[in-house]
């Protein structure tokens, strides 16, 4: 039988109070705040963060299939889930898939990978969500919308969760869409998109579940719901028989917003952060139709709730967005051109990316066989000894460590001067790195400051993104 052997998450630094949203457009605000992605995040590098932090203590190199769902992806035609399989040094024979186009393309890609399991095909399959959608300046959607991922590990065996059952019903209505030409979202009328899309099909998937798996709603311990906001869900937890107060779990839009692709999973984890042996978890997406799970905590849940960060982890480390501006310059609704660019522009090239991806996406140094001396990037010759391609690659991205040396440059430019430029030395063979630092406080930089790496967006060159590891300052749990 299938089940979750692991799960993770992650939510950006940066919270944006939508009283700033509401101030900017003098219109009143939905309360609460919402996530919002750093300059140099997308729905990739979400996606590597969750990921990581879905695989903590697990072997790489027994995942053999990684299925990416957004309706943000980096790329219109270019794969992300074998980019997102590098970053993360997965085996070459890894299976890659991207889902997309649908709101329940986290879920979708979450039963593909069940199919897959069951078949015998894979065995651990990671499935990742991410999305980072824009609603139109002024509206709802704006605030409503927020950035984050979710990521969990599909086994053949039962792992930490046991999936008991799933139902998908699909229902065609048009109430949110995008056309391949937009860039915001749209929707039709709220009453209509709640009653008609939203409730009907949410409450049919789930009660369609709960009567094949003969399963009494009161026994239900959390009901982990996608909701388009934080009320909807009410209706449909009523509907089924739940009880609101003691059944349904938090939706996270007060604190971080609809979060598209990625936002059933997203109160999964949540949900199952704080689950017990034993607990029954009912969880359901929505878009075009609904797709439901049953979920049931093993007693190997406590092992993976010890050792990642998930949703509460990430909401522990926070920033507040310093002003809207900043967003919308963040989001390139507004250009930021204080002053012409001090810095030869950005240069790129296909060639040079695929012949240093094991450094540059996959973050792997070198080890000389001779001396042991740690090098970064890999090095034919090595530094110490002087002996020629005799060394074998070791994967630093998983690995802390401190700042050697660092400067701050102000006249580097950029979304968030001034530009942290870091020396870093790696906790194995005291290998030295140099990167940026992104999610830190200038002020609080000093030399000997525990770090840890993050997967970034560096630049736009050639027609393509420009992938490459920054350092952050430490966060806490997971370790």
């Amino acid at each position: 039988m299938a089940g979750l052997r692991s799960f993770g998450a992650y939510i950006p630094t940066l919270r944006m109070p939508r009283d700033m949203i509401a101030k900017a457009w003098g219109r009143g605000s939905l309360g609460g705040e919402r996530s919002v992605a750093n300059y140099d995040e997308d729905t990739l590098t979400m996606a590597v963060e969750a990921a990581t932090d879905c695989l903590r203590g697990i072997p790489r190199e027994e995942v053999d299939g990684v299925f990416f769902a957004s309706t943000t992806p980096s790329y219109k035609e270019k794969q992300s889930a074998a980019l997102i399989a590098l970053a993360l040094d997965l085996p070459k024979t890894v299976r890659t898939a991207d889902f997309g186009h649908s709101l329940r393309a986290g879920t979708s890609a979450l039963l593909a990978a069940l199919d897959a399991v069951k078949a015998g095909a894979l065995t651990n399959v990671l499935v990742v969500a991410s999305d980072s959608r824009m609603g139109y300046p002024k509206t709802d959607l704006e605030q409503l919308f927020g950035d984050a991922a979710a990521a969990v590990l599909v086994s053949a065996n039962d792992g930490a969760v046991r999936i008991d059952g799933a139902v998908s019903l699909a229902d065609e209505i048009l109430d949110v869409w995008r056309t391949d030409t937009d860039t915001y979202v749209k929707s039709w009328e709220d009453r209509f998109a709640v009653t008609y899309g939203y409730t009907r099909s949410m409450v049919d998937a789930a009660r369609t579940l709960l009567k094949q798996s003969k399963q009494d709603p009161k026994a239900i311990t959390r009901a982990a719901l996608y909701s388009p906001d934080s009320r909807s869900v009410q209706g449909v937890v009523r509907e089924l028989g739940l009880d609101v107060k003691t059944q349904l779990h938090p939706t996270l839009i007060d604190n971080v917003g609809n979060t598209g692709a990625a936002h059933a999973l997203l109160v999964l984890v949540d949900a199952l952060q704080e689950a017990k042996p034993g607990a029954r978890i009912l969880a359901a997406s929505y878009g075009d139709g609904s797709d439901a799970f049953l979920l049931t905590a093993t007693d190997g849940i406590a092992s993976v709730q010890k050792r990642v960060r998930g949703v509460k982890g990430s909401l522990a480390v926070k920033r507040t967005m310093p002003t809207y501006e900043r967003y919308l310059a963040f989001r390139s609704i507004a250009e930021l051109q204080p002053e012409p660019p001090l810095r030869i522009a950005a240069f790129a090239g296909a060639t040079v990316e695929y012949r240093d991806r094991l450094s540059w996406i996959s973050m792997r140094g070198s080890r000389c066989r001779k001396c042991g001396t740690h090098h970064f990037p890999i090095q034919r010759i090595c530094y110490t000894c002087r002996s020629k391609d005799d060394y074998e690659t070791v994967r630093l991205s998983d690995k802390s460590a401190t700042i050697f040396n660092y400067t701050l440059d102000n006249l580097a430019g950029g979304m968030d001067p001034p530009v942290i430029e870091t020396v870093l030395e790696s906790e194995i063979g005291a290998c030295r790195i140099y990167c940026q630092m992104t999610d830190g406080d200038p002020k609080e930089v000093k030399i000997g400051q525990p770090v840890e790496f993050t997967f970034r967006r560096m630049h736009e060159a050639a027609g393509f993104h420009n992938y490459f590891w920054k350092c952050r300052p430490q966060r806490e749990g997971g370790k």
